[in-house]
């Protein structure tokens, strides 16, 4: 039986891919990609998250700001992003906080992301996080607010290994992408060897976060600008990445990455 593979981040609706939707799902398809969690980022994004979520049963819709959109938000922006949840089986994604990206204000990010964690503890539903250069006031907010009983996810998580445990004590899942392949990310990807294996994920981050040339198996280019894109069937290369990084067969680690995604995301 062929493996299967779950992609837990990613931005197919990025406007990058646009027009390039459905040649791209047939090349996951063909690679074994089972199921992938499409994050919105704002307002503007959530439509088309949903859109293709209703186009391709692979897709897991999730609605939420991410902080380096949070100066776009409307003052309805609350409310609108109930009406998503409300409209299909859903997570809450990208939220979180981001002290790291030049010129971004932190102000306001906390009062965002908590109304957010909490929209996701009301609901239990995954709620998939940034943060960058804000670990220590995330697991302050996560030790004090509601989370989502089902758990949540730390996408491309780059914190402390010392961080690791408390965090999974609070519900917390770990998301290694392929970008941690790269030899100047040898930091971020030794810390994963301290994730308990039932809380382990992978994930693309397409189209960002691309794989060392060498590792890429779907080369892309963004029509627009030339530079490279990380294509969403590169979810094969992450998974045979960390196999390799964690000494074990790729149908073995698939088996057990389905265990877990499906433990956190599915039946949403």
């Amino acid at each position: 039986m062929s493996s299967r593979f779950y992609d837990a981040h990613n931005h197919f609706q990025d406007e990058r891919f646009r027009g390039r939707q459905e040649e791209s799902l047939a090349a996951c398809r063909s690679a074994g990609v089972t199921g992938m969690v499409v994050n919105g980022s704002c307002e503007a994004d959530w439509p088309a998250v949903l859109a293709l979520s209703k186009q391709a049963p692979e897709v897991i819709p999730s609605f939420g700001y991410h902080p380096w959109y949070l100066h776009d938000r409307t003052a309805d922006w609350l409310r609108i992003l109930n009406h998503f949840l409300d409209q299909t089986p859903s997570a809450v994604g990208e939220i979180g906080l981001d002290r790291w990206k030049p010129g971004l204000a932190y102000a306001g990010q906390e009062e965002v992301f908590i109304a957010q964690l909490r929209l996701a503890s009301e609901r239990n539903l995954p709620a998939s996080i940034h943060c960058l250069q804000a670990w220590g006031r995330l697991l302050e907010i996560l030790k004090t607010e509601p989370r989502p009983a089902r758990g949540f996810l730390l996408h491309s998580y780059g914190g402390p290994k010392e961080m690791v445990k408390p965090l999974a004590d609070l519900g917390a899942y770990f998301s290694l992408p392929g970008y941690f392949a790269h030899e100047r990310k040898v930091r971020q990807r030794e810390t994963f060897k301290h994730v308990p294996p039932e809380r382990l994920l992978i994930e693309t981050d397409a189209p960002d976060q691309s794989l060392p040339v060498a590792r890429n198996r779907f080369p892309l280019t963004d029509i627009a600008t030339g530079k490279a894109l990380n294509h969403p069937a590169n979810l094969v290369a992450g998974y045979a990445f960390a196999a390799e990084f964690l000494r074990e067969s790729v149908e073995t680690l698939a088996a057990r990455i389905e265990k877990n995604f499906l433990r956190l995301y599915g039946g949403i």
